[in-house]
């Protein structure tokens, strides 16, 4: 008995020294993906990661599951960056700055390396578009330490990029619970443009100083003053804020490559289509103010009933115009009505 009892006693022991290996083995790999993963965040000045075939074997398809990190993938591709309608320059930009905000708000945490930014470009990495399932941009996705098929990682809904880098922040502490912290924009001035600014100012203070106490300024000129209402106006009527706050396109093109200025829908309007709109409204509003303001001052009654049927026509034009454009967009028909004694 005591030879078998020696026996089991080895055995047990040599499992448990071949468990404990495999562990410690395991660990150690672990350990050197994540080391190098950091050795490539610390190259790149955005903390961005650019993947390629090589690396997405290494980090995700090779490695064990579950991985000891997440990994947030931005796609891009280079052929698209000038369609201003999918706004990638702009997305990648955002991307980048919720990279160095993780980045600085964990630095020497552990929780720095539970997530790593990446990104992916479809001319170095067309094969990898078609392992993540991706067939559209602009799009992000998370594979997670325990996603085993890359077609399964988890998308970032595309209606929440409007929002930028609040929304890609909001997206990995949803589904990391790990937080990013607050964003930290880049200052719209940097440090050496400010300190150009202070010293243009402090030159240019005495002689400003001179100017405004003799009356002598730019605010000090009406004509300049009825230059910014009427660009107010125009500004306002020509629908320019919800073209700034919707990202609208100026122009679309058809099939055949030909420019479109005017969208039928009343829920949407290009900017073009704006520009002109607002035009008419303000060729309207300056045919009012010059019959109010100049018309009265003139001594003769002819030019004045001549100006006046001129500027009745415009008038009536310009405003034909515009709800002619309105029935076309809306499909609603404006149309007089007469007065029930004169039919």
């Amino acid at each position: 008995m005591a030879p078998m009892s020696a026996v089991l006693s080895l055995t047990l022991l040599l499992l448990s020294f071949s468990a404990s290996v495999a562990v410690g083995v395991s660990t150690s790999a672990e350990d050197d993906l994540v080391a190098e993963l950091e050795s490539l965040r610390s190259k790149s000045p955005s903390g961005v990661i650019r993947l390629d075939e090589r690396l997405i074997s290494r980090f995700l398809t090779s490695a064990s599951i579950p991985r000891p990190y997440h990994l947030l993938i931005f796609f891009d591709a280079a052929s698209l960056r000038s369609k201003p309608e999918l706004h990638l320059p702009q997305l990648r930009s955002e991307f980048a700055i919720v990279s160095k905000s993780f980045a600085a708000h964990h630095s020497g945490l552990p929780s720095a390396s539970k997530l790593f930014f990446c990104d992916i470009e479809f001319g170095e990495s067309q094969a990898s578009f078609s392992k993540f399932g991706v067939n559209s941009l602009p799009h992000i996705l998370l594979v997670s330490p325990s996603t085993r098929s890359l077609s399964d990682s988890e998308s970032m809904d595309t209606s929440s990029f409007s929002r930028l880098a609040d929304a890609m922040a909001e997206f990995v502490e949803s589904k990391t619970k790990l937080s990013v912290g607050p964003i930290l924009h880049p200052p719209p001035v940097s440090p050496r443009q400010q300190a150009v600014l202070l010293l243009v100012l402090l030159i240019a203070t005495p002689f400003i100083i001179k100017k405004i106490l003799a009356g002598e300024t730019l605010l000090h000129d009406s004509k300049v003053w009825m230059t910014g209402a009427v660009f107010v106006y125009f500004f306002s009527v020509s629908g320019s804020m919800h073209n700034i706050i919707r990202s609208m396109p100026m122009m679309l093109t058809d099939r055949d490559g030909r420019p479109v200025f005017f969208y039928q829908g009343s829920g949407m309007q290009l900017g073009v289509e704006g520009f002109i709109v607002g035009f008419f409204y303000t060729l309207v509003g300056l045919v009012l103010a010059v019959v109010t303001h100049g018309l009265v001052r003139l001594k003769s009654a002819t030019v004045q009933r001549g100006i006046m049927f001129v500027a009745m026509v415009v008038v009536y034009w310009a405003v034909g115009k515009v709800i002619s454009l309105d029935n076309w967009k809306t499909g609603y028909s404006v149309h007089a009505f007469w007065p029930s004694s004169w039919k």
